[in-house]
């Protein structure tokens, strides 16, 4: 991927963003480094040390007694058994993102086949069975449901205009319903997302 210039970069406002945007760029992506690992694993630490921190029994004792938490303190068994925990709600949080990005990438037209690639090289079949419902079947008519940063959504096609729509409810519980103006479903799961994530757990990213 060593050559992009190819690749359009339109601003939002451009009428041919949308477009764009859901024309999929092959390779979607390059391998990541050693070095980007080695950062990732300082990034997930910081996250997860947090975490057994803020559920750490010991640590709770600490904050209690208006002490501080000295970061030698982390060698104590029970904080590990707390970052252990703490590495456990990070898998579940792997999945539930992982799952989304599946969902939106399949619905917006991502092959089994490419969905597996993208988690590790896995194969098709496996990809399959791991987001059974990420790339769906559909009929012209059919509502497709979608789910997104703890929101949802359903997108529907208007057989008078032969064009697409949604209604969708995030997970600050704000809801919209678009006009039947979008030319093809993938556009109207793209903006469907869009709105999804702009308003996406805001409780919890405060408190992250």
């Amino acid at each position: 991927m060593d050559d992009v210039t190819g690749i359009p970069t339109p601003d939002k406002d451009d009428e041919t963003f949308w477009a764009t945007v859901m024309t999929q760029v092959e390779p979607a992506w390059s391998e990541p480094t050693e070095d980007d690992a080695f950062s990732m694993d300082d990034k997930v630490l910081e996250a997860v040390r947090a975490l057994a921190e803020r559920i750490s029994t010991r640590a709770l004792a600490y904050r209690t007694a208006g002490r501080p938490f000295d970061p030698a303190l982390m060698a104590a068994p029970d904080v590990q058994l707390a970052l252990l925990r703490a590495l456990y709600e990070t898998k579940r949080s792997v999945d539930r993102l992982a799952e989304s990005a599946a969902t939106v990438a399949g619905r917006s037209g991502a092959s089994y086949t490419q969905l597996g690639a993208a988690w590790g090289g896995i194969k098709r079949q496996s990809a399959r069975l791991k987001w059974p419902h990420a790339v769906a079947k559909r009929t012209a008519g059919q509502s497709i449901p979608l789910q997104y940063a703890g929101g949802s959504a359903l997108i529907h096609h208007d057989p008078d205009s032969d064009s697409w729509w949604f209604a969708a409810t995030a997970a600050d519980q704000q809801q919209e319903e678009s006009e039947a103006v979008h030319g093809t479903s993938t556009e109207a799961i793209a903006r469907a997302t869009e709105f999804l994530l702009a308003h996406g757990l805001p409780s919890r990213q405060a408190s992250a």
